[in-house]
């Protein structure tokens, strides 16, 4: 076996080589299933026992060298191509930039709202979104026996310590009570935060969503006062005057209770598909806080008065950006959040 001539051959062959076509044919002469390298192994059973191997030895590491500069032909091939050489590219043209993140709409009207109350002496406070019964029902007047502590409204936990109920806040009210424990007045606080209720999910529901709770407490807090607070905070989140009317209403833990609304930001009061051709939208409850509340939080009874309120963030979230359907806000559909 003259492997050496072999070699010599084979290089001879490479050199000529110009396409891969033509390269993938001097491989299979050489490495195919019938090619050179396999008649050298077929003769190797025709040779004495002792030549085998130093046989078998040479002829492996031959065919280790043509595979390597078959490999590295190819290669060549590759970065010489007549595509290559004639590609133009411009090396000043900017790169792809990564899209950037940004805001989600809740987050960005939730830094807004709370941006207003503090410019106007607000705290933000948070609390627990597990509660006790007692910070979520007794504290804040809402007795056993009232329709708001209905199996089909709240969300109820048992206890793992004593097998008594938590429950998962139904409202932000709770925080209220806890810091009025530990701060004494005047104070002024919102307390932005996620509450849970056992409803139906529908373009308007959901069993989870946000709330905004504001309390002021002072010696002599008034309704014209949250009037003007509440009225200041509108016309800054909107951009405009607004008008605001009081509607009388009823909850446990304010006495006297009234819907807020506000002259529809969209038709001026002059009728529309989103005030149902009314003028006004309703957008919040409040009221005065009932004396049991303060004392629930330690307060001496008729010492002090303050006015508390709180509103569904998810509506101001849809009435700023005339979104139709709450269950946009938890989708995590792109095609919908890319638009803000």
């Amino acid at each position: 076996m003259e492997l050496i001539k072999l070699k010599i051959e084979f290089q001879q062959a490479l050199e000529k080589i110009e396409d891969e076509k033509a390269l993938d044919d001097l491989r299979v002469k050489y490495l195919g299933r019938k090619g050179v390298v396999t008649d050298l192994l077929n003769e190797l059973k025709n040779m004495p026992p002792e030549q085998k191997r130093e046989a078998g030895n040479k002829i492996n590491s031959f065919k280790r060298e043509v595979d390597l500069m078959l490999e590295e032909k190819r290669q060549l091939l590759i970065t010489s191509s007549k595509s290559l050489k004639n590609e133009w590219f411009d090396i000043s043209i900017p790169g792809l930039k990564h899209p950037r993140g940004h805001f989600h709409p809740r987050t960005i009207i939730m830094r807004q709202a709370e941006s207003i109350f503090q410019s106007m002496g607000f705290s933000i406070v948070d609390g627990p979104e597990l509660e006790t019964d007692w910070y979520n029902f007794e504290a804040l007047n809402i007795p056993k026996e009232h329709p708001a502590r209905d199996m089909q409204d709240t969300f109820y936990v048992e206890n793992p310590e004593d097998g008594s109920d938590l429950v998962m806040r139904t409202q932000t009210s709770p925080v209220q009570v806890r810091f009025m424990e530990k701060n004494a007045p005047p104070l002024r606080i919102i307390a932005p935060g996620r509450v849970f209720r056992r409803e139906a999910t529908d373009a308007s529901h959901d069993y989870q969503f946000y709330q905004i709770e504001g309390l002021m407490v002072d010696k002599h807090i008034s309704v014209a006062d949250f009037k003007g607070v509440i009225a200041e905070f509108f016309k800054r989140f909107y951009g405009k005057k607004v008008d605001v009317r009081l509607r009388p209403s009823y909850f446990p833990f304010t006495e006297p209770s009234f819907e807020i609304d506000i002259s529809c930001v969209f038709c001026n009061k002059k009728g529309c598909r989103i005030c149902s051709n009314g003028g006004w939208l309703e957008v919040a409850g409040a009221g005065m806080v009932n004396q049991i509340v303060f004392e629930s939080a330690g307060y001496a009874r008729n010492e002090w008065q303050g006015f508390a309120f709180g509103f569904g963030f998810e509506r101001l979230v849809m009435m700023k950006y005339k979104v139709d359907d709450i269950r946009l806000l938890n989708s995590g559909d792109l095609r919908f959040l890319k638009q803000f």
